[in-house]
C-alpha cells in the first residue's frame, strides 16, 4: 500500500511540473497569457469538384458559409461564386453545355441542366380554397396530364376528399406542363374542364419530365408554405401508388405532439448507386455526379412518403440550400439531411411491392400505408374488397 501511495505521490508531482512548465512558456514577459494569432491564413477553399452537380452544390454550400463566403469575396474565388446566379435566374445555363463533358451528346431528357437553377414558375391552375378548412391531411399526389384516369380512380378510391370532426382531409394533384415536343397532345382543354369539376388540380408553367420531379417537389413545398401553410400532416405519393388513408389517419391520431412535430416516414433506401445504363429509368451520367459522392447514399425516401405540416415548411426553407437532383425522393433525402433530420423506415411504406403470394390476398394491405405499383382497375378492386377507405 505505502509503495502504491509513493507512486500516485510521484505521478501527481510529474503532472504539476509538466502544466507549470506549460503555462510559464505560453507567458509573455509582462506575465499574461498571450493569444497565439497565425500568420497567414490556416484554411482555403478547395478546388471545386469536376462533376457538374457536386461542383455547383459545393458552391451553394460556401454562398451559406458566413466564414467561407466572407473568404471568397476577397478572393478571386468570387468570380466562380459569381456564376451560381440567383435561384430564380430562368434564362438557359449556356455555360453548361461547356461545363459538362459530353453535353451534347446526353439524352435529350437531359437537357434539363440548361435551367437547372430556375425555380420561379407560375402556377397555371390553383386551387387557392383548398386548404380553408385547415385539413388535418393533405394528401399530394404526383401526375401528368394526360393520366385522367389515373386521377379519378383514385378520386373514387383511397383519396375521397372528408372532413370527420377534427380530420379534415383533402387532395391535390400535382402537374406541370407537357408540351408537344414531348409527343403530348395538346390536352389543356380537357384539364380545364377536369379541375372546374373537382377543383383538385394544380399546374405549375414547366416542363413536366421525369428529371423536373424535384423542382415539382420545391413547387409543391413553396405552395404548401403559402397556400396550406396550417396542415397538420401531408402524405406524397405517385398517381400509380395504393395509400390505406383510413391505416394514416389512425396512425397520425394516435402520434404525440412531440413525435408529430418533425414527423417523416417513408420506406428510406440506403447506399444505393447511379445507375449508368442509359436505358434505366434512373440513369445518371458520370459527369453528373460520380458514384463516390453519389447523395442517394445519404438515403432516399421512396416513392410516398408522410410527414408534418410544420416539416414541409422546414422543408421548403432550406431547398434553397440544395441544388436541383434530377432523382426526386433522393433530392429530399437531401434536405432532410442538411436540417440535421434522418427520415424513419416504416414497414407500412412498400416501394417495391409485397411478397408475389400476397398480391391477391387483399386483407394484405390492412396494415399497410403504400403499395408500389397498382394499376388502376387494381386500386378499385383492393379498395371495394377489403374496405379500408374512407
Amino acid at each position: 500500500t505505502t509503495k502504491l501511495l509513493g507512486i500516485l505521490m510521484m505521478a501527481n508531482v510529474f503532472i504539476y511540473f509538466i502544466v507549470e512548465v506549460s503555462k510559464s512558456s505560453s507567458q509573455g514577459k509582462n506575465g499574461k497569457g498571450e493569444v497565439i494569432i497565425p500568420k497567414e491564413k490556416f484554411w482555403k477553399i478547395s478546388t471545386p469538384p469536376e462533376a457538374y452537380w457536386n461542383g455547383e452544390q459545393e458552391k451553394l454550400s460556401r454562398r451559406y458559409s458566413p466564414i467561407l463566403s466572407m473568404l471568397a469575396n476577397q478572393t478571386a474565388e468570387a468570380d466562380r461564386l459569381s456564376n451560381v446566379s440567383h435561384l430564380n435566374s430562368c434564362e438557359p445555363d449556356l455555360r453548361v453545355t461547356s461545363v459538362v463533358t459530353g453535353f451534347n451528346n446526353l439524352l435529350d431528357d437531359l437537357d434539363f441542366l440548361l435551367y437547372l437553377r430556375c425555380r420561379n414558375y407560375s402556377l397555371l391552375i390553383d386551387q387557392p380554397e383548398k386548404c380553408a378548412k385547415k385539413p388535418f391531411l393533405l394528401l399530394a399526389i404526383k401526375s401528368l396530364t394526360p393520366h385522367f384516369a389515373r386521377r379519378q380512380v383514385i378520386r373514387e378510391s383511397w383519396v375521397r376528399e372528408s372532413n370527420a370532426g377534427n380530420r379534415t382531409m383533402v387532395r391535390v394533384f400535382l402537374l406541370g406542363q407537357t408540351p408537344p415536343e414531348d409527343n403530348h397532345p395538346d390536352l389543356s382543354d380537357m384539364l380545364k374542364l377536369e379541375s372546374e369539376k373537382h377543383q383538385d388540380i394544380l399546374t405549375w408553367n414547366y416542363r413536366d419530365t421525369f428529371f423536373n420531379l424535384s423542382l415539382k417537389e420545391v413547387l409543391f413545398l413553396r405552395w404548401v408554405s403559402t397556400s396550406c401553410p396550417d396542415t397538420e400532416f401531408v402524405s406524397k405519393g405517385d398517381d400509380d401508388v395504393f395509400v390505406n388513408t383510413h391505416h394514416i389517419l389512425n396512425y397520425l391520431s394516435s402520434l404525440s405532439k412531440s413525435k408529430a412535430k418533425d414527423l417523416f416516414i417513408g420506406d428510406v433506401i440506403h447506399n444505393a448507386g447511379p445507375h449508368r445504363g442509359k436505358k434505366l429509368k434512373y440513369y445518371i451520367p458520370e459527369v453528373f455526379t460520380p458514384a463516390s459522392t453519389h447523395p442517394m447514399r445519404g438515403g432516399g425516401v421512396g416513392v410516398g412518403f408522410l410527414y408534418s405540416g410544420h416539416l414541409a415548411r422546414r422543408l421548403y426553407h432550406i431547398t434553397d440550400q440544395v441544388h436541383l437532383y434530377p432523382i426526386d425522393d433522393v433530392y429530399t433525402g437531401m434536405c432532410l439531411q442538411k436540417l440535421g433530420l434522418v427520415p424513419e423506415k416504416h414497414k407500412g411504406f412498400r416501394t417495391f411491392d409485397i411478397e408475389e403470394k400476397n398480391k391477391n390476398n387483399i386483407c394484405s394491405y390492412v396494415d399497410l400505408m403504400l403499395v408500389h405499383s397498382r394499376k388502376p382497375q387494381e386500386m378499385i378492386d383492393i379498395g371495394l374488397s377489403c374496405r379500408v377507405l374512407i
